[in-house]
């Protein structure tokens, strides 16, 4: 498909929920954080063979189902939504580097197929997929190269639903420069920050209407009422601008959808954790994967504080 209709891509979310409800609910994630690869492999070769998750951004020729960016950031958001550890984002990265730098190889087939995984060290540090990459990029100015000699070592991380890795290259070969990757990535962590913050959102709401303070459900309070018309506001203000960037990509547009996308995530899960109270930092509830997930995202490819500036130097301020 070259393009998609919102009826099609409408089809793609339902069908990527429905997946996540059966296969990712909180007992599957915490299972597939906690095990060996950080990831459930049964679950992602469902994704890729049946939904074909990772064959959406490849052309056709090429092994791919000739999608769209929006079609990528659709099944992005709904694994954040569960915060479902996934080596999909970081094997989208890869293949959008690959392609803007004009690549249309091999490797291109094994990515869209699920059979390679692949990483791009936007920052060497803190490589998302870098501990299992068999596809490794480096991104420099806007080169892109084929990692050839590379050793990974695992992070200690906040957030235990995302394993990053610091990844040191010994050698490596030109593939080609891609001046708008950073854009493009960015706009799909924001699609899944999206996913996360309306998620989070949701599970608070429900339960603000069954606990009980004073004889009444705190839902039932206008202060809180309040309080979640705004966030739901914050919420879908993002993603408005997460798509809009992605039909219209330009660098201001983009730099402002990761804004709003990240701040989204980030009050959402602080406000969470606000109305969960006590039981919202235990380990047993999941209030605290949110709010691990939105500080352990705010900080990969560029925090809203480090991408202001170029912003402000857009806008002439």
């Amino acid at each position: 498909m070259s393009t998609s209709s919102n009826v099609e891509r409408q089809m793609l979310r339902d069908s990527v929920r429905s997946l996540v409800t059966k296969r990712a609910d909180s007992a599957a994630v915490r299972v597939a954080m906690e095990s060996e690869l950080g990831y459930d492999a049964s679950l992602w070769t469902v994704l890729c063979e049946q939904v074909g998750a990772a064959a959406l951004l490849v052309p056709e020729e090429l092994g791919g189902a000739g999608g769209e960016l929006a079609d990528a950031a659709v099944v992005v958001e709904e694994l954040g939504r569960g915060l479902v550890p996934s080596p999909l984002i970081g094997t989208l990265w890869a293949e959008l580097a690959l392609l803007d730098a004009g690549y249309e190889g091999e490797l291109l087939e094994t990515l869209a197929a699920g059979e390679s995984i692949g990483a791009v060290a936007f920052d060497p540090g803190y490589v998302v997929n870098g501990e299992y990459a068999d596809v490794v990029l480096t991104f420099e100015g806007d080169e892109v190269r084929r990692a050839e000699n590379v050793s990974a070592t695992a992070l200690s991380t906040m957030d235990p639903t995302r394993r990053l890795a610091t990844v040191v290259v010994s050698a490596s070969e030109p593939v080609g420069n891609a001046p708008g990757l950073l854009d493009k990535a960015g706009l799909l962590l924001a699609a899944e920050q999206v996913g996360a913050a309306a998620r989070a959102l949701e599970l608070t709401v429900e339960y603000t209407k069954t606990r009980v303070q004073f004889g009444r459900p705190i839902g039932s309070f206008q202060a809180l009422k309040h309080r979640m018309a705004d966030l739901y506001v914050l919420v879908e203000s993002a993603r408005a601008a997460v798509y809009q960037a992605i039909a219209d990509l330009t660098p201001e547009a983009a730099t402002v959808a990761r804004i709003k996308a990240s701040e989204a995530l980030s009050v959402v899960a602080g406000n969470s954790i606000q109305l969960y109270g006590g039981i919202a930092i235990t380990w047993e509830h999941d209030a605290h994967l949110y709010f691990k997930r939105a500080h352990g995202s705010a900080l990969l490819l560029g925090t809203p504080r480090q991408l202001l500036p170029s912003l402000e130097s857009a806008a002439g301020l």
